[in-house]
């Protein structure tokens, strides 16, 4: 059988557009090369319930040890920087069915 997917969600408020579009550009080939492809990046959102963030993202990894290789790596965690310094922002990263 195959194993389950992987996912990365993000639910961001970005603070300075201009510094985090730089964060964009550098994670967005980290993402690919992991094999992770973009289910929702932005685009209109309800705020239900919890916390309110501006921005919600959605990638799809092939499993869910590639979502975590993919946010742990050295590699995606200086590009993390970026964002830390021009968001604020909650990641979670889960395993699908």
């Amino acid at each position: 059988t195959a194993m389950p997917t992987g996912y990365i969600n993000g639910h961001i408020t970005v603070n300075d557009p201009d510094a985090y579009q730089e964060y964009i550009v550098r994670d967005t080939p980290l993402i690919e090369a992991a094999g992770g492809k973009p289910l929702v990046r932005g685009g209109a959102a309800d705020n239900a319930e919890g916390p309110d963030f501006a921005r919600h993202v959605v990638f799809e990894f092939p499993d869910y040890e590639a979502a975590k290789a993919l946010y742990y790596s050295e590699d995606y965690q200086e590009v993390a920087r970026i964002r830390r310094e021009n968001a604020t922002s909650m990641i979670v990263l889960v395993e699908g069915v």
